[in-house]
Formats: C-alpha cells, structure tokens, sequence
C-alpha cells in the first residue's frame, strides 16, 4: 500500500515538473499566472426536483467562493467580479467561504464592506465559514464583514426562503470541516418533512454524510478544482475535504452535489485547467 502511494505520488511530481519546465519554454508560465486566474466562467446548472414548489420555478441562485482576497485577488478584482454577479440578476446569491487568504494579516479589511454591499438579490444573500475564514482569529472578522453586507452567515443554522404564495424551500448552512464545528443535526434542526433542503457546505467532501440527511442539493467550494490539473489526470493537488469531489456535478444516492472552482487562488498563484467560476443555479419544479 505504501509502495502504491509513493509511486503516485513521484508521478504527480514528476509530470508537474516537466509540466513547469516545458511552460516555461513557451510562455506557459504568464498564461498560468496571468491569464488563466482572470479568465473567469460562468456554469449554469438546471436543478429539478420534485420536492421544488411551483413557485420557485425559474428561481436563480448564483454562487460565488474561495476569493482569497490579498494573495492574487484584490479588491479592484472584487469590485469586477460583483459587477458581473449583479449583471446576472440572482434572485439569491450565495458565498461559500474564504473570502480573505490571511484575515489577520489583511490590511484594511473593511474597505471590503462598500464593495459587497452593492451587491443585490431580492430572495437575500448567505454564507458560510471556510477553513481561511477561521484561520488566522479571522472568525470575527469574517462574521463582522459579512453581517455588515447583509449576508446571512448560516453556522449549524437553517433559514426558510418563502414566497407571497406561502410555498417555501430551506437554506441551510454547516460551518467549516477543517477548523470548525460542524453539526448536521442543530444546522437541519425544525426543518418540516419534504421541504427542498439546500445545505451550503465549503468542504464538498461532507456530502457523504449530507447524503445521509434530508438534504437534495449540496453546493461547496474549496477545492478549486485542484488550482492546477494534468491532462488526462487529474488535480495535481486537492486539499483536505476536497479530495473525493473536487468540482463539478456528482449524484450521490439522493443527494446532488455541485462544487464550485473558487474565484482565487492560495499557496501558489497558479491556475491551469482550472478557471476561476460563477456558478448560476436555476430551479426547475415539476409542478409547471
């Protein structure tokens, strides 16, 4: 079993270092650094269930994470990106945590706050904790900057979106993997029976237990997608509850997980087959 890790491993090794080597010859290294980062995309993923009431037919979430702010991402990149978010015109937005690399070494935080705040969805806007919003004592900073936007920081905790027709869905959000506390039970607490149940959740690979719940779609980040991937393998390297589902659409039992790329970058600040996204979910009830 060692001897199987350790050849993987020298293989991971071994193909990103002729990767760099031969990038470098051709320029790879600016693309990588330079265009990839900012060459954001935009998913749209339709998401149907029966469970989904007639009246949020059409309902759009958008989805943004992992912006890393103060590592390759700035607040003049911030300011870019929540114009492109509002041209989308969501009727919920969604942040899925690490807004900062370094919240205790960020200077100037709080010239984030006028920037979120224009952003605008009627139904509201959510957030949960990542591993970088803990990290550093930035627990506060974080809860502080996000409660000052008017997002709802969903820790352990649920919340009821309805409609002026009485039907209604459920937000609910778990806090960190990695350096939190998370709590299944106390985050689906007094949720009714055959609600369609959305769990926020930054580390994707807690859908093996989310699938356990009464919950149908799980929307994560934190891997971003690997940051740098080898053609026809993979992620070079994914962090800690991110290895098994580390972007894109999975169906799990009954349970339908996406993950999100992120928008930034950390450790190194690199992208390559892994573009910063935007991910825009439509709802689609059966009941039309």
């Amino acid at each position: 079993m060692n001897k199987t890790i350790s050849r993987r491993t020298f293989l991971k090794k071994s193909i990103a270092s002729l990767l760099t080597i031969t990038g470098l010859g051709i320029g790879g290294k600016y693309y990588i650094h330079n265009i990839e980062p900012h060459w954001l995309k935009t998913n749209h993923i339709p998401i149907s269930h029966s469970f989904i009431p007639k009246g949020f037919h059409g309902l759009k979430m958008v989805q943004f994470s992992d912006t890393h702010l103060g590592f390759q991402f700035q607040l003049k990149d911030l300011q870019t990106l929540i114009q492109k978010i509002n041209a989308l015109q969501a009727d919920v937005i969604i942040f899925t945590g690490d807004l900062m690399d370094k919240p205790d070494k960020y200077r100037n935080y709080k010239e984030i706050i006028p920037v979120l705040q224009k952003l605008h969805a009627p139904l509201g806007k959510f957030c949960v904790y990542g591993n970088h919003d803990h990290g550093g004592y930035g627990s506060e900073i974080y809860k502080s900057i996000m409660e000052m936007c008017e997002f709802t920081l969903l820790q352990n905790a649920n919340i009821e979106l309805s409609l002026l027709s009485k039907e209604s869905i459920y937000l609910t959000g778990i806090d960190d993997a990695m350096l939190g506390q998370p709590d299944f039970s106390e985050a689906l607490s007094d949720i009714p029976e055959r609600k369609y149940t959305i769990l926020l959740s930054h580390a994707p690979d807690l859908a093996d237990t989310a699938k356990n719940y009464p919950i149908h779609l799980q929307i994560s980040g934190h891997s971003h997608g690997g940051q740098v991937q080898i053609p026809f393998f993979g992620a070079l390297v994914t962090p800690p509850f991110a290895e098994k589902y580390p972007e894109g659409l999975y169906n799990i039992d009954s349970l339908t997980l996406y993950v999100n790329r992120g928008i930034g970058t950390t450790r190194l600040p690199y992208r390559f087959l892994s573009r910063p996204e935007i991910t825009v979910y439509e709802l689609q009830s059966p009941h039309i």
